[in-house]
């Protein structure tokens, strides 16, 4: 019987091996801090500034130096008082989630927690989930969270709600002993974790590049499930791969809302002096679809913030869809991207489109092919190596990278390890020679308090190959 030729390309002589694995985590991100803030003199009131979080993605830190009787609060509050925040009260050990609106002030969450004299406390608002964390010399730890009261109370995700809250912090209440404070910041919330690497790229599929940086969209994990993640624009520097840094925040607005939709790939389209966006609308995820969506722009979206105004994509299918990526091989544009007919429980395979000849990537899509027999395969990514094109994806079940052809035929798998949950096999040649694979694992963040999703670990993986 004769060989099949495919089998025997350059993709299978790629040998990867762990190079690093880091976590990044900011509650407020590094370069989207709004508000910093010395120590101050001891307070009894709340200090309210002018400032408001663009989308519902927000924290605020405190460095607390002595709680006193009037005790610590950090959130975000209006003009006329109303405040959606975190609490602390040291003479009952009581840490709190209020919502205070219309002159009433409802307790939401307790919990009781002995904390040190000094101690870090924040706030984090990721939609419309509110989580209390405190630092005691450890690091941050989630103590309390809630979601569903405050949606209850207070829609955050409603741009003209959120813009009368800005950020605050101060003393809880006006009585007793003041309240002594330290530094102060507060801006927009980075991550608990980072998953489903993209490369941004031009059009034709090379890494969009710059001062010796590769970009990167990535899902930032949020302090909950999928609808509390967001999107960023993150720098990859080649002589140390573990350097990453956030250089824009992605938020899409839709049905009315600020949500985080995250999970997709933004393209450089340098013939049409814009940029490509096709993301998917986990920001308000309830188990019952979930699609990919698209605009385009010529703001530079690898810098500050966005708030992206998308349409759903016309992808060839009936079933929910997420994870799309585009490259125009040969004058024709593919698209991969996930297809799931079913969410509860999952089930999920890869699929393949392509737009007809000399059309934009949205008009004339066909079905090329679709891997039915595969039920938790995700994160399909383009790749070319030696001049071949590929569709990778990530196998849940069996653990493995399937590799098929433009043609959706499946011809082996990477030769990678596979870590926890389902890590996509994000693939980028070096100018050297050899190929780095961006991935991620499945290690949670605080899962007793939070649940799952915050997850993962970014996992660098390396091929040596001349």
């Amino acid at each position: 019987m004769p060989s099949d030729p495919a089998k025997e390309s350059a993709i299978f002589d790629l040998s990867f091996s762990v190079d690093s694995r880091f976590r990044p985590f900011h509650l407020v991100a590094p370069e989207f801090v709004q508000v910093s803030e010395p120590a101050a003199a001891p307070r009894t009131d709340v200090v309210r500034t002018k400032i408001s979080p663009q989308a519902p993605f927000a924290a605020v830190e405190l460095d607390v130096e002595v709680a006193g009787e009037a005790g610590v609060l950090a959130g975000l509050a209006t003009q006329s008082g109303d405040h959606v925040a975190a609490t602390y009260d040291p003479i009952r050990w009581q840490l709190g989630i209020e919502v205070r609106r219309t002159g009433r002030t409802r307790v939401l969450r307790t919990k009781k927690v002995v904390l040190p004299e000094t101690f870090r406390f924040a706030f984090v608002l990721c939609e419309n989930q509110v989580t209390l964390l405190a630092d005691t010399g450890d690091g941050w730890r989630a103590l309390l969270t809630e979601r569903t009261k405050v949606s209850e109370e207070v829609d955050l995700r409603e741009p003209g709600t959120l813009a009368g809250y800005t950020y605050a912090w101060g003393a809880r209440r006006d009585t007793g002993s003041p309240t002594q404070l330290g530094d102060v910041r507060a801006g927009l919330f980075g991550m608990a974790g980072l998953r489903d690497p993209h490369l941004v790229q031009h059009s034709d599929g090379r890494p969009y590049v710059r001062d010796g940086k590769v970009y990167l969209t990535f899902t930032c994990a949020g302090l909950g499930f999928f609808q509390q993640a967001h999107w960023g624009v993150f720098t990859l520097d080649l002589t140390d791969p573990t350097r990453l840094e956030q250089v824009a925040q992605l938020y899409s607005y839709r049905d009315g809302l600020l949500l985080g939709d995250h999970a997709g790939q933004v393209v450089r389209d340098d013939e049409n002096d814009r940029w490509i966006v096709a993301t998917s609308s986990w920001g308000d995820f309830s188990f019952d679809g979930v699609h990919v969506r698209h605009v385009t722009t010529t703001a530079d979206l690898l810098e500050g913030v966005h708030l992206l105004e998308t349409q759903p994509a016309p992808l060839p299918t009936s079933l929910s869809s997420w994870d799309a990526g585009l490259t125009k091989i040969d004058g024709r544009w593919h698209v991969a991207f996930v297809e799931s007919p079913s969410q509860d429980p999952f089930d999920f395979h890869p699929a393949l489109a392509v737009a007809a000849e000399g059309s934009d990537w949205t008009q004339g899509l066909e079905m090329v092919g679709a891997a039915t027999d595969l039920y938790q395969c995700e994160g399909p990514i383009l790749a070319q190596v030696d001049d071949q094109w590929w569709l990778l994806a990530s196998d849940g079940d069996s653990r493995v990278y399937p590799v098929f052809t433009l043609e959706m035929r499946r011809v082996g798998r990477l030769d990678a390890p596979y870590p926890t949950n389902i890590p996509h096999p994000q693939i980028l040649p070096l100018e050297g020679g050899g190929h780095l694979m961006v991935t991620f694992d499945g290690t949670q963040y605080d899962e007793r308090v939070l649940g799952y999703g915050s997850h993962g670990d970014v996992v660098i993986m390396r091929s040596d190959e001349s």
